[in-house]
C-alpha cells in the first residue's frame, strides 16, 4: 500500500529545474517507491543489481548508452564513476529531469556530486514516514512554534497509546503500510544495512562490533554525544568511534544536533547531541518488546524527545526537501540551563522544550530567559511539545503544545 508523500510536490517541482534529481535518505525510507510513483517515464535501474553494477563500473561509458536517458538510477553510489558521464549528457543536450538518481550514503554522494555535478543536480532529503502522512494529514508546512503556525494547523486526533506505539513501531513505510513482523523488519534490516552499506562505506572489518557500536549510539539517543565512553563501552578506540559515527552519520542512521554558541556567553556547553532518526530501530537495538515497556522504561523521555526531534526535521524536509541543519541547534550551559532545540529564523531565536508529560508549567521554559542575554538576538515565540491534547498559554509568548499538532 502506497502512503503518499508530503515531498511530492518538491520533488515534481525540483525536477525540472535542473538536469539531475538526486533523492538521498536511509535504506528502505521510501527513496524508490516515491520517486517510481511520480516519474513513471524513467526507466528503472538499480545498482543492487549485480550485473547493473557491473557494468556501470567496468564500463562507464557504455552505461548510458546502453540505458538512454530518462533513467532513474538507484543506489548511485556504488558508482560514482557514472556522474561524470551524466555530467557529459546534460552538459550536450541541456535536458532537464534527464536523470533521477538515489542513494543511501549521503555524505559520499555529495562529495562526488558537488566535484562533477555543480550546478546541475537538485540535492533532496527524504526521511521515514512522518506522523502527518501516517495519519493522512496533508498539512504540510514546516513546524514552527509560533500562534501564527498554530491557527493554521488543524490535526487530526492523536491518541496517548497510538504516539508511543508509533515511536515503538518506528517510520519505515514497509512496516508502517504493510504490517510487516516487527522483530523480523528490524533484523533483516540492520543485516542488511552492515553487508551492504557499512562494509562498503567504512571499510569495517568487525560488523559484530560495529552493531555492538550502533546499540551503544542508541542508548545514548537524545542525548550529549560522549564519543570517548561510547568507544570503552564498545571496545573500540575513541578515533575509531569517531570514524564510524561518521559511517551512521553519512548512512542518514542518526542526526548530529549542533549547540548553540555565542562568543558573549562563554559558560555555553559545546558538544553535540545526538539522535536516531528512527525511533523503531532504536528500540530494536536496546531490546525493548513493546510500546508499554518502552514508555514505561528508563528512556522514555529520551526516545519521546527523539521522535519529536525527528518529526520537525521531516516537516522541514518535507517542505522544502533539505534537512535543516543551519537553522536548528540546542541550548545547554554549565549551569544546567538547557532548550531541546532553538529554530534560528530571519535572526530571531525560537525555543522549544520537550518533555512527556501532560501538565506544563513556567518550570518547564525557565530556561527560555537565557537567550535575552545574547545581544543583537531577539527572542520569539517558544513552546513546550508535551502529551497534551491541544494548546494552552504558559506565558503571553510561550504555550504548550500537544505533539498532534507536529
Amino acid at each position: 500500500m502506497y502512503i503518499k508523500r508530503h515531498i511530492e510536490e518538491v520533488l515534481k517541482s525540483a525536477i525540472n529545474e535542473k538536469g539531475a534529481l538526486c533523492v538521498t535518505g536511509a535504506r528502505q525510507v521510501g527513496k524508490s517507491t516515491v520517486l517510481k510513483t511520480l516519474f513513471t517515464e524513467h526507466r528503472e535501474l538499480t545498482l543492487d543489481d549485480r550485473r547493473l553494477l557491473k557494468l556501470a563500473l567496468e564500463q562507464p561509458e557504455e552505461f548510458f548508452a546502453r540505458f538512454e536517458p530518462p533513467v532513474f538510477v538507484d543506489e548511485i553510489q556504488y558508482a560514482p564513476s557514472l556522474f561524470s558521464y551524466v555530467k557529459m549528457y546534460i552538459d550536450k543536450t541541456g535536458a532537464k529531469g534527464a536523470f533521477v538518481l538515489s542513494g543511501s550514503q549521503r555524505y559520499e554522494m555529495m562529495f562526488n556530486m558537488t566535484e562533477s555535478l555543480a550546478g546541475r543536480v537538485n540535492l533532496i532529503d527524504l526521511y521515514g514516514l512522518s506522523i502527518r502522512e501516517i495519519l493522512k494529514d496533508d498539512f504540510c508546512e514546516e513546524f514552527m512554534p509560533t500562534q501564527e503556525f498554530l491557527k493554521k494547523r488543524k490535526p487530526k486526533p492523536l491518541k496517548y497509546n497510538v504516539v508511543w506505539e508509533n515511536i515503538w513501531r518506528g517510520f519505515f513505510p514497509e512496516i508502517v503500510a504493510n504490517g510487516t513482523d516487527w522483530f523480523r523488519f528490524y533484523s533483516s534490516y540492520v543485516r542488511t544495512y552492515l553487508d551492504r552499506d557499512v562494509s562498503k562505506l567504512g571499510q569495517v572489518g568487525d560488523l559484530l562490533q560495529f552493531e555492538k557500536f550502533m546499540i551503544a549510539m542508541a542508548a545514548r539517543t537524545g542525548q550529549l554525544l560522549n564519543i570517548a565512553d561510547a568507544a570503552k563501552d564498545t571496545g573500540i578506540s575513541q578515533q575509531t568511534a569517531e570514524k564510524w559515527l561518521s559511517i551512521l552519520i553519512a548512512s542518514n542512521i542518526v542526526h548530529v544536533l549542533k549547540p548553540y554558541y555565542n562568543n558573549v556567553l562563554k559558560r555555553l556547553i559545546k558538544t553535540p547531541k545526538i539522535y536516531f532518526m528512527d525511533t523503531g530501530l532504536a528500540s530494536y537495538l536496546l531490546g525493548w518488546d513493546n510500546a508499554q515497556v518502552l514508555q514505561n522504561g528508563s528512556m522514555a523521555g529520551a526516545m519521546f524527545e527523539t521522535f519529536v526531534i525527528g518529526e520537525i526535521i521531516k516537516s522541514w524536509a518535507n517542505s522544502n526537501g533539505v534537512t535543516p541543519n543551519m537553522n536548528f541547534f540546542f541550548f545547554r550551559d554549565k549551569d544546567g540551563n538547557e532548550i531541546d532545540l532553538l529554530i534560528k529564523r530571519n535572526g530571531i531565536l525560537y525555543p522549544i522544550e520537550i518533555k512527556k508529560h501532560i501538565n506544563c508549567d513556567k518550570n518547564d521554559i525557565s530556561a527560555f530567559k537565557q537567550l535575552d542575554k545574547i545581544p543583537d538576538m531577539k527572542r520569539g515565540e517558544g513552546c513546550v511539545l508535551c502529551m497534551a491534547d491541544d494548546i494552552f498559554p504558559i506565558t503571553a509568548t510561550d504555550m504548550a503544545v500537544g505533539v498532534r499538532y507536529l
